[in-house]
């Protein structure tokens, strides 16, 4: 039974608890569920009867003169507006419209007339009575709405206006399925993913295993070249795929073609369906390489010793040992690469040329037709089919149950006769591509024109016409700066709150802290996109106080990042605490040390590798993060990641290039100054163990 606090101390954590909890709510919990609400929004025109019920209403809120001279304007309506009021007239009369609604206005002006004059006299009166209401409904609603705005409800005022009903269904939802453009789109997706996913995991387990299994030379730098990507926005390697192999590329254009004449490079290129899966496997292989690196460095070594040792060869080892104990790993890797390849909508834009894919009709219909309920819906199925891939992967090994524990020991058994040099090749192959695109985009920064002038130039760094006749909107790298000071402050931020729900979940307990841990995970689970329009749905007019909103501003870049990506440093603190002997705490306590003293003079010092990481992961994936924000940045806020994706977009790859190697310059710097910060110390903190300390230490 868990021991009852006292209440001096009971109190100060039941309130961060409650505001740790209520902030976990706000920014991550009420988006999700605000985008998943808003897929089920129907927005579809007002019946004719309740919309004339509406515009009575409003009419009999205005003075007398007021509303019949709203009512006399029917007098001087155009023919055109006439007829479109005697349609809405035969419809409130219940009469049949008896004419073709689709034909040239002309005719339909002439057709209105004679099914009006073709009536009954009494039913011809009570038609023409209600043409000034229907002239009014159809063609004075807006005035009207706003000269009554104060006499009707807020959200009758906003019907009226917008002349729409609001309800629930999933006609967004079947919208993927029975339109021809969705569906295709849907098809495209996963034929990508499918085809992204068979070449990636394969390809980073082979990586990986080499790189464990001391298959492969220089396996520290291999290790650390496969992973930069990760410091890059994924359009990057579009950006050097089409400047090296596009229609313009240095290598179709300038070599096979101007030079061997081997091609037609406008026709023989990498743009359409190969050029995308090409680069979605480079931008994703190191996050697959992250998950099977983890994996197999963890084996226990003695299994596969202990199984050659029984007579088995090194293929039989390979098969039946090695494999099965990364099933873990293969499912997660798979699922992740199907994740990101199916949420991509950079790379397909960029190097797609016209591939449709249903993340990038997700952005169209965002950004270019603000369609937020048909975008919020084609959200939510781009994650079921990964849950379903996650669940077909996971029963193919269910039955089957592997635990091994980290002993830290490098695996000695030799891998298979002839896998080395297979593994060698691979692996530096994809290091020889990696420092090909990368030197593509370096080299891409300081060259005038890409292709035909290659004299050196600075002025991509600093101006927006570093080129005569090319004029970017962007002054430089000034957008990187921007990313910069944006990930700074949701990292400083995100890395001491990620340690505070932490330090609730272990030290503290209970369900409530495990519910908010387990909301802080939901991001790493969904894609970007998914976080981006929840905040977009959500903090437009929070709570219903447009006032509030954080639309275009820097807070909600700040806050989508920070929370957006909390949950690594959750993850890194979480096993750090569970490391450490809570006595430590407890003596500080007994010392007199109050809570927050605590934390920050004993839990944060003792926790500064998790803080490290949680901070630094927050930052990388702030500069380089594009899915989420690409919906949120304002017209007077740049964030690289979309300015180098615009860029690219329009054949300006000189800007691209120069805020693609600031980017990957910071990064670096970032991550170096965060390893020499985590190896210095400024005196030996106590290691935390179960020998006494003293009494000096413990305070």
């Amino acid at each position: 039974m868990a021991r009852a606090l006292p209440a001096r101390r009971s109190a100060p954590l039941l309130l961060a608890t409650l505001v740790v909890g209520s902030l976990v709510a706000v920014f991550i919990a009420m988006p999700l569920g605000a985008m998943l609400m808003r897929s089920f929004e129907i927005e579809a025109p007002m019946p004719v009867t309740t919309l004339s019920e509406l515009t009575g209403r409003a009419l009999d809120a205005l003075p007398p003169s007021q509303r019949e001279s709203y009512l006399g304007q029917f007098d001087r309506a155009t023919p055109k507006e006439r007829m479109e009021a005697i349609a809405a007239a035969l419809k409130l009369s219940g009469l049949p419209v008896g004419w073709d609604r689709t034909a040239t206005f002309d005719r339909q002006i002439v057709a209105a007339q004679t099914a009006l004059d073709m009536l009954p006299p009494d039913r011809r009166g009570a038609v023409e009575a209600l043409l000034p209401l229907t002239h009014v409904m159809l063609h004075r609603r807006i005035p009207l709405a706003y000269a009554v705005r104060e006499a009707l409800a807020p959200g009758d005022v906003v019907a009226l206006r917008t002349g729409v009903s609001n309800s629930l269904g999933l006609d967004h939802y079947r919208a993927v399925i029975t339109q021809s453009r969705l569906r295709g789109a849907a098809l495209n997706s996963l034929l990508l993913a499918l085809a992204v996913t068979a070449c990636a995991t394969p390809l980073a387990f082979a990586i990986a295993y080499g790189i464990n299994r001391g298959a492969v030379r220089g396996a520290g730098v291999a290790r650390w070249a496969v992973l930069v990507p990760l410091v890059s926005p994924p359009v990057v390697i579009a950006t050097a795929t089409i400047m090296l192999f596009g229609r313009n590329g240095l290598v179709t254009k300038g070599l096979l073609d101007d030079d061997l004449g081997l091609i037609d490079a406008d026709v023989v290129n990498l743009y359409g369906y190969w050029g995308v899966v090409i680069a979605q496997i480079l931008s994703f292989l190191p996050a697959a390489f992250i998950v099977f690196d983890n994996v197999l460095s963890r084996q226990d070594p003695r299994l596969e010793e202990a199984a050659a040792s029984q007579g088995a060869t090194s293929w039989q080892v390979f098969t039946r040992v090695t494999l099965p104990l990364a099933q873990p790993g293969l499912v997660r890797a798979a699922t992740l690469v199907f994740i990101l390849s199916l949420t991509d909508f950079g790379n397909p834009m960029v190097i797609g040329q016209n591939m449709t894919v249903l993340a990038g009709v997700l952005y169209d219909e965002m950004v270019g037709f603000s369609n937020t309920p048909l975008a919020s819906a084609i959200a939510v199925w781009l994650i079921a089919p990964a849950l379903v891939i996650y669940w077909l992967l996971g029963r193919l090994g269910r039955r089957i149950r592997f635990e091994t524990p980290d002993h830290g020991q490098a695996a000695e058994l030799a891998p298979p006769p002839g896998l080395r040099p297979l593994l060698t090749g691979l692996t530096w192959g994809s290091v020889l591509v990696t420092v090909i695109v990368y030197g593509t985009i370096m080299m891409g920064s300081v060259v005038r024109v890409w292709g035909q002038d290659f004299s050196l130039t600075f002025a991509y760094f600093s101006s927006s016409d570093a080129v005569a006749g090319f004029v970017s909107e962007y002054a430089g790298v000034e957008p990187v700066w921007t990313s910069v000071q944006i990930a700074a402050t949701a990292a400083l931020v995100g890395g001491l709150l990620a340690v505070v729900i932490a330090w609730l979940a272990e030290r503290v307990g209970g369900r409530v802290n495990e519910a908010i841990t387990a909301i802080v995970l939901l991001p790493a689970i969904l894609p970007g996109a998914v976080f981006g329009i929840g905040y977009l749905v959500a903090f437009n007019a929070p709570f219903g106080f447009a006032d509030l909103s954080l639309s275009g501003t820097r807070a909600i870049l700040v806050l989508n990042i920070m929370f957006g990506h909390l949950y690594v440093g959750v993850l890194a603190a979480r096993a750090t605490l569970r490391r450490l002997d809570r006595s430590v705490d407890e003596a500080a306590e007994i010392l007199g040390a109050g809570l927050v003293r605590r934390f920050a003079l004993v839990t944060l010092p003792m926790m500064r590798r998790a803080v490290i990481l949680g901070t630094l992961f927050v930052f990388i994936d702030g500069m380089c993060t594009f899915s989420a924000v690409a919906f949120l940045e304002g017209p007077d806020l740049d964030l690289a990641s979309v300015a180098i994706f615009h860029s690219a977009s329009v054949a300006y790859y000189g800007i691209a290039c120069a805020m693609s190697t600031t980017i990957l310059a910071v990064a670096l710097a970032v991550m170096a100054l965060a390893s020499a910060v985590e190896r210095w110390s400024p005196g030996r903190l106590p290691r935390v163990s179960a020998r006494p300390i003293s009494r000096e230490a413990a305070a």
